[in-house]
């Protein structure tokens, strides 16, 4: 199975809207827009220049399956952005899919804003999305919990790791 990644367009945000509403992502993934128009209204945002988020959507097969982002971008700060991935087709779960989604992203942020630090937070009962960081490099900095829920701070330094750059192995995508 290959994974590529894609451009975001206004389509595809409608369509990540709807299909991330599923009660499975919800209770994984904590959603900032709560209606269709506001997810529209911050892709627009994401598409001026300057802007501080970047996205990318997640196809495998020739299907769109999920988005993967970044948010906070900020070259000077550390983290210099925070990253998210959510894969909403859940026939492609326990595949490997986001892993491989999120290295690939990696690498396209990385060359082109140059980007090396990041961060992202997850709650730490989703073990699927701790195993995507872990095996992309990202280590547990923090562990807390808000709202009554357990989460976790992952940080990778790309200046600083010994992770490997290669692609993940066919096996991994399983």
């Amino acid at each position: 199975m290959t994974v590529t990644l894609g451009e975001r367009t206004a389509e595809t945000a409608a369509i990540y809207f709807r299909r991330a509403a599923a009660p499975a992502i919800r209770r994984t993934l904590p959603q900032k827009a709560q209606t269709l128009e506001e997810a529209l209204a911050d892709f627009r945002k994401s598409q001026e220049p300057g802007a501080r988020s970047f996205g990318q959507t997640i196809w495998t097969s020739g299907q769109y399956v999920g988005d993967v982002w970044c948010y906070a971008m900020d070259p000077a700060g550390d983290p210099q952005a925070m990253v998210s991935y959510c894969v909403f087709e859940q026939t492609m779960w326990g595949r490997g899919v986001a892993a491989e989604a999120l290295r690939l992203f990696l690498a396209e942020i990385r060359a082109r804003f140059g980007l090396e630090r990041v961060g992202a937070f997850t709650f730490m009962k989703n073990t699927a999305s701790t195993r995507v960081l872990e095996k992309n490099g990202f280590r547990l900095m923090e562990s807390f919990t808000e709202d009554g829920v357990e989460s976790g701070y992952y940080f990778l330094d790309k200046n600083h790791t010994d992770d490997r750059e290669e692609p993940c192995n066919e096996h991994d995508l399983l």
